[in-house]
């Protein structure tokens, strides 16, 4: 049985804070280990429920944030970017289920540090705003895999137990704010995500297969015209208004990428604007 396990940081036990997330804040080294040992939490309950094959996705910012040396050793992790699938790369007909540890709330919402890709004031699908758990999930349905877990604050907990009615949800903390949280501790959370994702990956058969929609209509919104003026001259992508960009598929497989690309160019946009304010 193949289990993706995709890690982000922002949704972790004990991470709240802007210096906990950015690499060379002093808060990061020890995110790092927060998130790490989650990693190795979802990794000992997936082979606990009977998982043949772990791979984990580092999820976050540059995707490389995961401590290799102390990661259980039966799992392979992917990091480094830019990937064609983004945060759920490995993804295929032959992965049984995916679990999503230390996912956070869209943007917009009031959770724990609320973005969606890190720089889109919005990401919609076919007219729905979405999170990062929920475009992910779209990716994954391609392969008609299943969602088994999600983990996080109770802001993206509360929207995981609509979309994924059969998955395991774990919160680990509450949004008190943007960079505010009351957090369980590490070990308690740490405790619950393993015995969540032993259920999860022991009833992956019973999870329903989700379907891709059979066309997709995907519009991101930007914080500035300059953003979405590098967006729009990216193939397949048409201007919608000053700030939005639209583009269309009909292979969901196409999705991740998309959105990857999108956000490099924005990546790019944000320099040159941060650059002419100086």
């Amino acid at each position: 049985m193949k289990v993706l396990i995709s890690i982000d940081m922002e949704g972790v036990a004990g991470v709240a804070t802007l210096d906990q997330i950015y690499r060379g804040g002093s808060g990061y080294p020890r995110a790092m280990e927060l998130m790490t040992e989650e990693a190795n939490a979802a990794i000992v309950g997936a082979f606990a429920g009977g998982a043949t094959e772990v791979v984990v996705d580092d999820s976050h910012g540059t995707m490389d944030n995961l401590l290799h040396a102390r990661l259980d050793p039966r799992a392979r992790v992917t990091f480094g970017t830019p990937r064609a699938q983004c945060m759920v790369q490995g993804v295929d007909a032959e992965t049984d289920v995916v679990l999503f540890v230390g996912y956070h709330a869209p943007a917009g919402c009031h959770g724990v540090l609320a973005h969606t890709y890190a720089g889109f004031t919005s990401v919609r699908i076919n007219g729905v705003e979405q999170s990062e758990a929920s475009a992910n999930a779209i990716i994954c349905a391609a392969h008609g895999v299943p969602v088994g877990m999600v983990t996080g604050d109770d802001v993206i907990c509360a929207q995981a137990r609509e979309l994924f009615p059969s998955a395991e949800v774990v919160e680990v903390k509450q949004a008190d704010g943007f960079a505010a949280a009351t957090s369980v501790h590490p070990e308690v959370a740490q405790d619950l995500i393993r015995a969540a994702a032993e259920r999860a990956v022991r009833d992956a058969a019973q999870l329903p297969r989700p379907e891709a929609p059979a066309y997709l209509v995907l519009e991101l919104d930007f914080p500035t015209p300059l953003h979405a003026d590098f967006v729009a001259l990216c193939p397949g992508f048409e201007r919608v208004s000053g700030m939005t960009v639209r583009a269309s598929f009909s292979d969901a497989q196409e999705l991740a990428p998309a959105i990857s690309a999108a956000f490099y160019l924005m990546s790019i946009a944000a320099g040159q604007f941060a650059a002419g304010r100086r």
